[in-house]
C-alpha cells in the first residue's frame, strides 16, 4: 500500500523552519493583527463618533435592543481591535471577535431577503464577513507573535 508522502515545510541552510525564523512570522503576525484590526477601529470610531446614527442603522437592520447592540458594537470593534493590534490576549479577544462577526453578518447582511443589487451587495458583504472570521480564527490559532504589549509578567509566561 503506497502512503501518502508527509511534507515537510521549507527550511533555512541551517535547517530551522522558515516561517519560525525570527522577525518574518512576527512580523507576518503584527501584519495580520493590524490588518484585521482595522476595518473594526474604523467601524467602531465612526460608530462612536455618529452614536444616534448607529442605533438608528441597528433599528433598521433588525438588531436587537437597538440601543444596547449599538454600546455592544461600539465596545467590540473599538475595545478588541485596538487590543488584537497591542497584541493583548489575542488568542480569546479573536474568537469572540470572529463570533461577533459572523452574527453581525446574520443581522445586518441578510441578502436572501433581498433582490436584485442590493441582495448582490449584501451577498459581498456576509461573505466578508465570513472571510474576515476565517482569518481571526487563523489568528486565534497562531497566537500574537513576539511584538505584543503584555499586561502582566503572569500573562507573558501564560503566552509563550
Amino acid at each position: 500500500m503506497l502512503r501518502p508522502r508527509r511534507l515537510r515545510p521549507p527550511t533555512n541552510a541551517q535547517g530551522s523552519h522558515i516561517m519560525n525564523q525570527f522577525p518574518s512570522r512576527d512580523i507576518a503576525l503584527l501584519a495580520a493583527r493590524f490588518a484585521l484590526s482595522l476595518l473594526f477601529l474604523v467601524m467602531g470610531w465612526g460608530k462612536l463618533s455618529d452614536y444616534a446614527g448607529t442605533v438608528a442603522y441597528m433599528t433598521q437592520t433588525g438588531a436587537p435592543l437597538p440601543g444596547v447592540s449599538a454600546i455592544i458594537a461600539i465596545l467590540a470593534e473599538l475595545g478588541i481591535g485596538v487590543a488584537l493590534v497591542a497584541g493583548i490576549l489575542v488568542t480569546p479577544l479573536s474568537i469572540a471577535l470572529a463570533i461577533y462577526t459572523v452574527v453581525t453578518a446574520f443581522i445586518g447582511h441578510h441578502f436572501w431577503t433581498m433582490d436584485g443589487m442590493l441582495r448582490y451587495d449584501m451577498t459581498i458583504h456576509f461573505y466578508k464577513n465570513i472571510s474576515i472570521a476565517g482569518g481571526l480564527l487563523a489568528l486565534a490559532a497562531a497566537g500574537p507573535g513576539r511584538f505584543t504589549l503584555r499586561l502582566s509578567r503572569r500573562e507573558a509566561v501564560t503566552a509563550a
